[in-house]
């Protein structure tokens, strides 16, 4: 069956917030003009927000620009923080300190990110775009001159065999002048784009975390509407990145999460049982107390900041968003800079599309030119140095940050590197195993309890999207050499070493139906060898107010 195609100006790949912001600039374009361009936007979650995962405090600044009357429209953006904790947790303490300036709140809000996008792709739609939710971009599509055309998604109704079933319908070709990647954090399109384009070559490796996070109903009475607590230090050693988030939104609920860079080294460390130990601190169990878990995702994030940006343009497209990696560390916020990153792109393809003579095979160069004047860039450039400032501990860290933020203010003449993650894990051998206590099924669950509740469901019969580029490795190198810690890294339960009844036959199990989409395995399996592709559309988590 041959696969139908359909024509558009700008196709776009993911329904986040700088996908949406750079669909609405574009039509706003369109209106302000007369002229009209052709916008589609395709998301393989189930609907608009379905996996989008983020602690998150919103900053507006972007928002403000984008649609300066959005209380009008009811965004919901309701609760403002009143107060911001800054928190250093030894095992049985808690101290405060000096609120950094980048983590000041004021005039930002909490929100669940979800929920901001389904009502960005409302106002997207009200203005023409077209929204395809549950179709997986599942392959970049190329010109006879190595341009990009666009994109196609995803066969449904191919067995585990490969072979097609009785339900198969093959994937549609979205053809473009311009597609815009937006597809997030460790992009799987993308992931090809910069090999083809050689788009990290003049850039350092990006560089990762992991954040985890759960939303709770918690007693009124230890509810505080506006509460926005951070934390660092236990259960983190000095030489581990990582920090916790608990974020209090109307309606007595509570975002609760924990972030660990991906560069840690002791591959016994278990990013999903560290976050259950945090909420056992004497300083934060109470607010769990009496309380209900609502919802649980996972998901990556960007940390490598200003030097680990790419090239943005390529023949035929360009990188917006987190597929790009504007996230700003110190604040913990990479909204409002994604959608900014969107928002010119859009301007750059409006005004290259309806140039006389516009083809195909544009490349916006306008648009990394319009990034580098805009506030992103001076934002991003002023912090580029805290992250990795941490390479060398959490004190060293400590103090780095606050020379660079109250004497440098961020105007070093010096840059430091990043580092790929994946290189830093150390063998098995020579790190200490964790002990880490068994969860009580009321204050700390377990992954497969934790995966039910994140509504994840893939259709059983489909090849894996959780390939492996050598059989031999996880078993002869992972679990040799690292005591196989995807069973840890995976905050789902997808990978899990299985032996026959005498403990003999070691074996790598992938169960990916688990899978959260959180991307953590693509980036820090030792070997590389994960390669994470995208399941049939619709599939993976389906988040409520995440």
């Amino acid at each position: 069956m041959e696969r139908e195609s359909m024509e558009y100006d700008v196709v776009i790949v993911g329904a986040g917030p700088s996908g949406l912001s750079a669909a609405i600039r574009l039509k706003q374009l369109c209106a302000e003009s007369g002229k009209d361009v052709s916008v589609c936007i395709v998301e393989k979650g189930s609907e608009v927000g379905a996996h989008i995962l983020s602690g998150a405090v919103l900053e507006p600044r972007a928002l403000n620009e984008l649609i300066p009357d959005w209380q009008e429209k009811g965004a919901p953006l309701n609760t403002p923080p009143a107060d911001d904790r800054f928190m250093f947790l030894t095992e049985t303490k808690a101290f405060k300190l000096p609120t950094p300036p980048q983590m000041n709140n004021h005039g930002n809000y909490i929100v669940s990110l979800g929920n901001v996008c389904r009502w960005l792709g409302e106002q997207a739609e009200a203005l023409g775009v077209e929204i395809y939710p549950g179709f997986a971009a599942a392959e970049v599509l190329y010109d006879e001159n190595g341009a990009v055309r666009g994109v196609a998604t995803g066969d449904m109704g191919i067995g585990k065999d490969g072979e097609p079933t009785a339900n198969h319908t093959p994937g549609v070709e979205l053809h473009a002048k311009i597609t815009l990647f937006a597809e997030g954090c460790r992009g799987s399109l993308s992931k090809g784009l910069f090999q083809k384009y050689e788009l990290r070559k003049e850039c350092d490796p990006q560089t990762f975390g992991i954040g985890i996070k759960e939303l709770w109903e918690i007693d009124p009475e230890k509810h505080q509407p506006g509460l926005v607590w951070h934390s660092i230090g236990w259960p983190m050693d000095s030489a581990t990145y990582g920090g916790s988030f608990l974020y209090h939104l109307e309606g007595n609920q509570m975002a609760v999460g924990f972030v660990i860079g991906l560069d840690y080294q002791n591959p016994h460390l278990s990013p999903f049982d560290e976050f259950q130990r945090f909420k056992l601190h004497p300083a934060v169990k109470p607010f769990f107390e009496g309380a209900r878990r609502i919802s649980y995702g996972a998901r990556a994030l960007n940390e490598g900041g200003f030097q680990s940006i790419p090239k943005l343009t390529f023949p035929g497209g360009a990188l917006i968003g987190c597929t790009a990696g504007f996230l700003n560390v110190p604040k913990i916020k990479g909204t409002h800079t994604a959608m900014k990153s969107g928002m010119l792109a859009a301007e750059s393809a409006f005004e290259a599309l309806t140039q006389e003579g516009a083809g195909n095979s544009i490349e916006l160069t306008a648009y990394p030119e319009a990034l580098k004047a805009s506030w992103v860039w001076q934002e991003l450039r002023g912090v580029r140095n805290i992250r990795p400032a941490f390479h060398n501990g959490m004190w060293a860290g400590l103090a780095y940050s606050a020379i660079d933020t109250y004497l440098l203010r961020g105007k070093a003449p010096w840059t430091f590197r990043n580092h790929a993650d994946h290189p830093q894990l150390k063998k098995a051998s020579e790190c200490t195993p964790i002990d880490y206590p068994k969860p009580d099924g009321k204050i700390t669950f377990d992954k497969l309890s934790s995966v039910f509740i994140s509504n994840t469901n893939h259709e059983e019969n489909q090849p894996a999207h959780l390939t492996l580029r050598d059989q031999t490795v996880p078993i002869e190198v992972n679990l040799a050499l690292y005591d196989a810690p995807e069973q840890r890294y995976c905050p789902a339960g997808v990978y899990e070493i299985v032996r026959d009844d005498d403990g003999s036959n070691p074996r790598l199990q992938i169960n990916a139906q688990n899978c959260v989409h959180c991307k953590t395995c693509d980036i820090k399996d030792p070997s590389q060898n994960i390669n994470w592709v995208v399941p049939e559309g619709g599939g993976g988590p389906n988040y409520p107010n995440m």
